[in-house]
């Protein structure tokens, strides 16, 4: 099968296309495999929201439920099971992408228990739970940017285990968690961990960023305020891979730590589907192509991508000064940069908590209804 010109386009300028979804359904109807052949998929990421989608659709779930209630297994040991196994048959599926991109991608990533953002401890104990679960060399383990997510990203990566940072909205942020990521390599190393097997990507979302700035925007309702919207997202992905090239493309620290076999710390364009039907919707893609980048996409927006996304090559390198002026004029008009990014931070945290209760609530009554 012939990949999609548009996406291979998008893979050849250095961008790895990662599907942003996973299903039991995806998997058994060979559907991961055919976008793997047609859409240069190498690589899935998932979230609590996404397994909540997946298990409360249709009955693909039904006879593992029931054979786990049987065996008297309460619903936090039902989620992880279900979750982990499709995470695993996941990784099986990528395997062969994994090999060839030398453990670069055919990456499959899952999240730590979202309830555990704000608790360090527990999440580097979950973190190295799920790792020994699903057992498998090109898994990823999510764990949120959160005060206490750092750390724990440091502590995590310093066991040798591979880690997919997510919920990261600001530059600020973003630099502490490169500089955890170095902290934890460092660590990897002292206890004599093999470098390059550790990998790492930072997901930094975007669409939110818009969705939340616009929305201030729009409150002020000014001519120059409203000529700002739509340009903050990609203007912050922007300056975070002005930061990236600086700190592992010309930073001593990581230049070390190269030297001893270790991979950069790759930026992952997360959020991608576009929210505001005003803009395009590829505009989180087509904007955001530079080397070493990874755009996980919902389907929709990579079916977009593949029916008419214009790929013209690198379009965030040498934009760090033009997207620093969007910040500079967005500070200048009143909008408080500082509260925009904790909001999305607490509603990030707060969406993926709801969505994991809703998996409890519906998985219980599955539970429930299978005991009778």
């Amino acid at each position: 099968m012939a990949q999609n010109p548009n996406l291979a386009a998008l893979s050849a300028a250095g961008v790895s296309v990662w599907l942003d979804d996973l299903s039991r359904d995806r998997l058994r109807s060979g559907n991961l495999q055919e976008l793997i052949d047609t859409r240069s998929v190498v690589g899935v990421t998932t979230n609590p929201s996404i397994f909540q989608a997946a298990l409360s659709h249709g009955n693909a779930y039904d006879a593992q439920v029931s054979e786990l209630a049987e065996r008297g297994a309460d619903v936090d040991a039902t989620i992880r099971t279900v979750t982990t196994d499709d995470v695993r048959e996941a990784c099986d599926v990528l395997r062969p992408q994994w090999e060839a991109s030398d453990g670069v991608d055919g990456r499959v990533s899952i999240e730590v228990d979202p309830r555990l953002a704000h608790d360090t401890d527990k999440t580097i104990l979950q973190a190295i739970e799920l790792w020994k679960i699903v057992d498998r060399p090109n898994l990823l383990i999510k764990i949120p940017a959160t005060e206490a997510g750092v750390p724990a990203i440091a502590s995590v990566l310093a066991e040798g285990i591979s880690v997919n940072v997510t919920l990261i909205f600001s530059v600020e942020r973003y630099r502490l968690v490169m500089d955890a990521y170095l902290q934890g390599l460092e660590k990897a190393k002292e206890a004599g961990h093999d470098l390059s097997k550790i990998h790492s990507v930072a997901s930094f979302f975007v669409s939110r960023v818009d969705t939340e700035i616009d929305k201030r925007l729009e409150k002020i309702g000014s001519d120059e305020a409203l000529a700002l919207r739509g340009q903050a997202g990609v203007a912050n992905a922007r300056l975070a891979y002005a930061a990236y090239e600086e700190v592992f493309l010309g930073g001593d620290r990581f230049s070390a730590l190269a030297d001893a076999g270790a991979r950069v710390q790759r930026p992952l364009w997360a959020s991608t589907g576009v929210k505001n039907p005003d803009y395009s919707d590829t505009l989180y893609v087509t904007e955001l192509v530079a080397p070493n980048t990874v755009n996980t996409m919902p389907e929709k927006t990579m079916d977009a991508v593949a029916d008419h996304g214009v790929v013209t090559g690198d379009t965030i390198t040498g934009t760090a000064a033009a997207s620093q002026e969007v910040f500079d004029k967005l500070d200048a008009i009143g909008i408080d940069l500082r509260d925009v990014f904790l909001v999305l931070e607490d509603e990030g945290v707060d969406k993926f908590e709801k969505s994991w209760q809703e998996l409890i609530d519906a998985t219980q009554e599955q539970l429930n209804a299978a005991a009778k």
